[in-house]
């Protein structure tokens, strides 16, 4: 599905806030780890992730997500722009610390059998500490601020397998915290999270229609302090964008509807995924803590989602 298209009508911003509150960009999970509330993601930029992480890096954003995956990530590329912004070079002017970097473990059906980076033979804890190797070596750190298991198996006990694995690696100080993706039973979260010895902090799902928005899901990671992250967040939703509700509020604010959708998702605690290679596009997905939706605003946005 191609990605909606984005207004790009600059006109005036009723209620526009200069230097919103750093608690407005970030979210802190129940581990205490700080992340922001809008990341830029990396899948299927091949051969020009380095220069569209770097360029994003540059704009503003402080979160990057990533996978060990080579099929759709390009992980070294994310490690050169991230080499590129860090360290004492001319052209650095961040540290580690500034940036929150998250990549996954993908079991081997998601991956290319042709390109797998751990041995898809070895025992499932040593694929998730060869792949996690890798990872330190693609993207030029010591330690991640994330490790997302991307998809949970289709039996329990080897998806504890690779907790437990997950778990180690946190202990040895190599990961700050833990998370899932594509969990899209609640059952079967709750059943994880009651089993995990350090839980789940994170869960990163598709947001929309079909899996009713998570709804049950989001309710649960809201009680537990599990910062829920949202993907193909723009792409699957074109008719929200194109709702008179979500547009017309948009044309008030000066503001486009990708922006004003991010930031009700924001508003309601949740982290967003972008992975915009527009220069422009990049500036607005920055630019949606400028602002801040009412009661109403929210409501009229939320009714969307029901």
């Amino acid at each position: 599905m191609a990605a909606p298209k984005r207004s790009t009508t600059k006109a005036s911003r009723p209620g526009a806030r200069k230097d919103a509150p750093e608690a407005e960009r970030v979210i802190v999970s129940a581990a205490g780890v700080a992340l922001p509330r809008i990341l830029y993601g990396t899948a299927w930029k091949k051969e020009r992730t380095a220069a569209l992480v770097e360029e994003a890096l540059r704009a503003g954003f402080r979160g990057i997500d990533t996978a060990c995956q080579p099929k759709h990530y390009h992980e070294p590329g994310v490690g050169e722009a991230l080499g590129a912004v860090l360290g004492s070079g001319p052209g650095a002017t961040l540290k580690r610390a500034d940036i929150y970097v998250q990549t996954k473990f993908t079991p081997f059906r998601g991956q290319d059998p042709d390109n797998v980076p751990y041995n898809p033979k070895a025992r499932l804890a040593d694929q998730v500490r060869q792949s996690f190797a890798v990872s330190l070596a693609n993207l030029r750190t010591d330690h991640l601020d994330g490790l997302v298991l991307h998809s949970p198996y289709p039996r329990d006990r080897d998806t504890l397998t690779v907790w437990c694995a997950m778990e180690e690696l946190h202990d040895a100080g190599g990961v700050r915290q833990l998370g899932i993706s594509n969990c899209y039973e609640p059952d079967r979260l709750e059943r994880i999270y009651d089993a995990a010895r350090i839980k789940p902090a994170v869960v990163q799902n598709r947001f929309y229609a079909k899996t009713g928005f998570d709804q049950e899901i989001r309710a649960f990671c809201r009680s537990r302090g599990i910062v829920y992250q949202s993907f193909w967040t723009l792409t699957a939703n074109p008719a929200i964008l194109a709702a008179p509700a979500l547009t017309d509020l948009a044309a008030q604010l000066g503001r486009t509807p990708a922006q004003v959708f991010f930031r009700y998702l924001t508003q309601q605690d949740m982290a967003c995924l972008t992975g915009t290679s527009s220069p422009e596009h990049m500036a607005q997905d920055l630019a949606i803590f400028d602002f801040r939706l009412d009661n109403a605003a929210c409501a009229s946005i939320a009714a969307l989602l029901r």
